[in-house]
């Protein structure tokens, strides 16, 4: 398993509060989560109107873009 790098940001008490990594390790770990959100919006459809992949990429990409 390969772990992430990182590095923490804390305040005056030593607390962790924020964390600092590479650009491209936010970016695979956004777009992961933006997959992942996809697939499941798909999956639990319901039978309703089906768009084919790419077509629900471009609705889902359109839906970010206006968030």
């Amino acid at each position: 398993m390969k772990l992430i790098n990182k590095q923490y940001i804390v305040d005056e008490n030593n607390k962790k509060i924020a964390v600092q990594m590479p650009i491209e390790t936010f970016n695979k770990i956004e777009e992961i989560l933006e997959n992942h959100a996809l697939f499941h919006l798909m999956k639990d459809n319901n039978g309703e109107d089906l768009l084919e992949f790419d077509d629900a990429q471009k609705y889902y990409d359109q839906l970010v873009k206006e968030a």
